[in-house]
């Protein structure tokens, strides 16, 4: 018997989905909206109390509400979906503990498969000196991809480098630039 069917005073409003790494319960715990629980332990931002009173009147994100993000710098602008959105991602360059510093490279999307992971291929040419001429060369990054960006294949990515997050990555998506309907994996900027 299904566990809605023996508590169903418990389990009236709760809503189960089935997610792919967990199991997600929708859920409201002192007016907190727990649907954005996606994994076995409790997220939430360091530092922010999530047992204050709402004020009325506007709803202040940031400093004096109850969602912390932050200006990267290096003129990239902090997306609205950070500031305003409800996810928790601690490697998140606007909302999580992770400054950019390093290179600021571009490139694009080459599969989006893996979760909160993008592999981004970066096209060059090598210039071989025996033959006087170039040859088209291209490596693979691994870069992190915060909620608050949506990239599909093909979509030119800028990333910064940041400290390691993984084994693999070391760059996280600061910016998406869609592709406008040409997704093509080729050489196209030669």
């Amino acid at each position: 018997a299904p566990l809605s069917n023996t508590l169903p005073h418990i389990f009236a409003k709760h809503e189960r989905q089935a997610s792919s790494k967990s199991l997600r319960v929708a859920l409201h715990v002192h007016g907190i909206a727990m649907d954005e629980q996606t994994e076995r332990s409790f997220l939430k931002q360091p530092g922010v109390n999530l047992n204050v009173r709402k004020r009325v009147g506007k709803r202040t994100p940031g400093k004096q509400g109850v969602r912390w993000y932050k200006n990267i710098g290096l003129g990239f602008r902090t997306p609205r979906s950070a500031s305003e959105g409800k996810y928790i991602d601690k490697k998140c360059p606007f909302t999580g503990n992770v400054s950019i510093r390093g290179r600021i490279l571009s490139g694009i999307v080459h599969s989006t498969k893996m979760d909160k992971t993008i592999v981004v291929r970066r096209n060059y040419l090598h210039f071989v000196k025996k033959y006087q001429r170039y040859e088209k060369r291209h490596t693979n990054i691994s870069a992190h991809l915060s909620p608050c960006f949506r990239a599909n294949e093909g979509d030119t990515v800028i990333m910064g480098q940041c400290r390691p997050l993984s084994k693999t990555v070391r760059f996280n998506v600061i910016k998406v630039i869609p592709a406008g309907g040409l997704a093509k994996k080729a050489f196209a900027s030669f």
